[in-house]
This record gives C-alpha cells, sequence and structure tokens, in this order.
C-alpha cells in the first residue's frame, strides 16, 4: 500500500496494519518483507542508532515492494523531520509531543518542507506563503506526507484538545511504555487507568477524523486496542516477530524429538 492509498483508507474509516523496523538495517529483508501483508512500517530512528544511509536504503527498498516507509524521529524537531523527508520516509512519526509549538514545528516541516524559518512559522501558525504558487507546488510536493503527533505523557493527554486544534496531523501516537510510566503504573498495559487513558484519546481524536495508533507487543494487548477504536495499527517489531516464530517453531521441534523445551524468555527491550 502506498502513501495515498493509506490515508484515503484512514480518512474513509478504515484500518490499517504495520510493525515497527527496531533491528533491520539491511535491505536483505526485501523478500521477506514482500511476502508480509504489511501495509506500512516505522522505522525507528528514536531508539534505533540508524544513519542517514540506512534510512534511506530502506525507505527506498519499502517503496519497491508497496509498503509505506514512515520514520519515527528522535525528538520533535523540524530538523529531524526534514532529513526523514529527505531520506525518502513518506511520513514520520513524531514522539513524546507535549506542547502545541512542538506540534506546529514538526507537522509544519511534515507538509510544507523545505520551508524553513520565519517562512515555515507564517505557514502553519497564519496559513500565509510566500505565493500562492508556492502554497499549490508545496500541497503538490508534500501530497503524501503522513504525519503521527506522539501523545505520551500525562501532561500531552491533558493538552490533547489543543493539539488537536493543529492542522494537518494525519494520527495519533500512543506509547505504551512512556504513557504508563507516566501515569506511575509502568508496563502494565491491561490497568484500567491505562485503558482509559487509550479510551479517551481514540474518542477526543476520533471526533476529530483522525486515527490512533497504540505500539503494543502481543496480539491480546494489540486487539483490546482495537476493540476500544485504534485504526492506525501497529503491532510488534521486527525483532519481537524473530525471536517469538525461533521459540514458538523450535520448541515443537524440540517435543518430536523426546526433549523437553527450554524456559522462552522475552529478552526484547520494549520502547
Amino acid at each position: 500500500m502506498n502513501a495515498i492509498e493509506l490515508k484515503e483508507r484512514l480518512k474513509s474509516g478504515g484500518m490499517v496494519y504495520g510493525c515497527m523496523l527496531s533491528a533491520m538495517g539491511t535491505t536483505r529483508f526485501k523478500s521477506a518483507l514482500a511476502g508480509s501483508t504489511l501495509d506500512y512500517v516505522v522505522i525507528d530512528s528514536e531508539h534505533g542508532s540508524r544513519d542517514r544511509k540506512e534510512i534511506q536504503e530502506l525507505c527506498g527498498m519499502l517503496r519497491e515492494i508497496n509498503i509505506t516507509p514512515i520514520v519515527r524521529v528522535p525528538v520533535p524537531m523540524s530538523h529531524w523531520v526534514a532529513m526523514a523527508l529527505d531520506a525518502g520516509a513518506a511520513g514520520v512519526l513524531v514522539p513524546y509531543c507535549e506542547t502545541v509549538e512542538e506540534v506546529q514545528e514538526t507537522v509544519g516541516t511534515a507538509k510544507w518542507h523545505p520551508l524553513k524559518g520565519e517562512y515555515l512559522r507564517r505557514a502553519t501558525a497564519e496559513g500565509v506563503f510566500p505565493s500562492e504558487r508556492t502554497k499549490e507546488y508545496l500541497s503538490e510536493r508534500r501530497k503524501e506526507s503522513i504525519v503521527i503527533v506522539g501523545i505520551e505523557s500525562v501532561p500531552a493527554q491533558q493538552n490533547l484538545d489543543a493539539i488537536l486544534d493543529v492542522p494537518g496531523i494525519d494520527g495519533i501516537f500512543i506509547g505504551p511504555n512512556d504513557m504508563t510510566t507516566s501515569l506511575g503504573i509502568p508496563d502494565e498495559t491491561k490497568n484500567p487507568v491505562y485503558l482509559d487513558v487509550i479510551r479517551d484519546v481514540v474518542a477526543r481524536s476520533e471526533a476529530r477524523g483522525i486515527p490512533v495508533m497504540v505500539h503494543h507487543q502481543n496480539v491480546t494487548d494489540s486487539l483490546a486496542s482495537i476493540e476500544i477504536g485504534a485504526r492506525f495499527v501497529l503491532h510488534s517489531s521486527d525483532g519481537r516477530f524473530m525471536q517469538t516464530a525461533m521459540q514458538e517453531q523450535f520448541a515443537t521441534l524440540r517435543q518430536a524429538g523426546g526433549g523437553a523445551a527450554p524456559t522462552a524468555r522475552d529478552t526484547i527491550e520494549t520502547v
């Protein structure tokens, strides 16, 4: 699915499905991803050690197999958004936003890059462009641009209505690890307090026609988010998929060989 198709699917009330690429750093996984049925992936450069060349190569590979590449940038700053777009990303996930100013800066860059400085401020805050021709040119150039804003703390949730007032947001992201830690219940993804946060964010976002993405690591938690109303489905990560498949299939083989399977451990860091 390309970026335009993805945006149209979400805008019409549909759902899309993707995972996080946290470990993969080579395009040799192209054939595996081509048969994955993924609509999009999020390339993690917030917690992953990735340079611009690697991101560019991954974005190009994903576009070739019709999977929309979205980059999670390290921090909510315009120059990181610009670098992701220049590397070929169809969109960005901007983590841990709490203020309107952060959102305006990053959403504005995603929609109006390469405008910068005062010109970008005017375009974002006032809708004023150097010329109507410039506005038309950038609208066409960035027509596929997707920007997802991270609501990952209690202050961000409290400021959500003001954040949603910023035009150009295509999705809202909830990071369970950051949000539960902010709530004082680290990684308690089944805690009613956390689930109420998801319900609140989904209700207020969907009232504006903006879908919500929640990044859970297991099917049970992802299903719970879908039942609440999350439509921008982000499930698990490349490393966790590989570990889970190895554990399950080798356990079956060991049992067939008459031995007991070692105790499986989840050694993938949650980020």
